[in-house]
């Protein structure tokens, strides 16, 4: 028995996964939102899997940040909170074992390689496209986290090839201008829609009306399939990965698997391309089992 531990910024899951990998016990519960009350609850959620599922031979957590090399504190974590402390170690006390801790995206990356969309391809980019965006890389089933930890973060790189209209780009929470993050996450999809727009509409509602021919939602959804097509593109030129695999609320947008390959062969740099763009198998849950999966990785 695996434990993994998903940890969003608004709810967190606690699951067990058996040695077939099947769920032997899933619990969610919300984010309290600050980081004593979140240690706590991450403990207590480990209590209650194994109450249900049986005593666990591993634990592992994915957070929407990641651990630095050099220190071993959070960094990067969207989830300000968790940033300059030593989440891992903390939760090891609070537990009494040892915990392997991992970015979400290569937590995500990782479940879809092993069972997911991607088993048995050689190698998978997976993304998240959700109130953030982040990118993990798996190659040959293990983690590329590179010499500082922070490979295949796709969220945090400039908007490939930007238009007039797109340079600088929107101030990013990491302090920088025109990060991906600010485009293609759900929230910056929001955000383009609004300022082009003046209508403050949620995503769904944006493609609920695209799809029924308006034209200004129309026309956010073709900016949002152009913008991360580039993203996808610029990943292709640097990691040439066999397929993309996508996850996070805006991965159930299915124009994207029609209209994304056109967009990428367009900026690819070569005579042609025919990797794959998929939804990951396990939806929302894949994040959870790749944390339970770190101890193999």
């Amino acid at each position: 028995m695996r434990i993994g531990i998903d940890f969003g910024g608004t709810k967190i899951e606690a699951a067990a996964l058996d040695a077939a990998g099947a769920f032997a016990a899933r619990i969610r519960e919300p984010n309290p939102g600050s980081y004593d009350a979140a240690l706590a609850l991450v403990a207590d959620l480990v209590r209650r899997v194994e109450a249900e599922a049986g005593p666990a031979r591993s634990v592992g957590l994915a957070i929407p940040g990641s651990p630095s090399p050099r220190t071993g504190l959070i960094r990067n974590a969207n989830s300000t909170y968790l940033n300059g402390r030593r989440f891992a170690e903390d939760l090891e006390a609070a537990l009494g074992r040892p915990v392997r801790l991992a970015n979400d995206a290569n937590c995500l990356a990782l479940s879809e390689a092993a069972d997911g969309a991607g088993a048995g391809a050689a190698s998978l980019f997976g993304v998240i496209l959700g109130t953030g965006c982040g990118g993990g890389l798996v190659i040959d089933g293990k983690l590329v986290e590179g010499a500082h930890g922070v490979a295949a973060e796709i969220g945090h790189i400039s908007l490939p090839w930007p238009a007039a209209d797109e340079a600088p780009g929107p101030a990013c929470w990491c302090g920088l201008s025109g990060c991906l993050e600010t485009w293609v996450s759900g929230t910056g999809f929001q955000r383009d829609h609004e300022a082009a727009t003046g209508r403050a509409w949620k995503a769904q509602a944006i493609i609920n009306a695209a799809r029924k021919g308006d034209v200004q939602a129309a026309a956010a959804l073709e900016r949002y399939i152009d913008r991360l097509g580039r993203g996808l593109a610029m990943v292709v030129n640097l990691a040439d990965p066999e397929l993309f695999v996508l996850g996070g609320g805006m991965s159930n947008v299915g124009e994207l698997y029609d209209r994304l390959p056109q967009v990428v062969a367009r900026h690819v740099f070569s005579d042609h391309w025919e990797g794959r763009i998929v939804p990951a198998r396990w939806g929302d849950s894949s994040g959870v089992r790749g944390a339970a999966r770190l101890w193999d990785a």
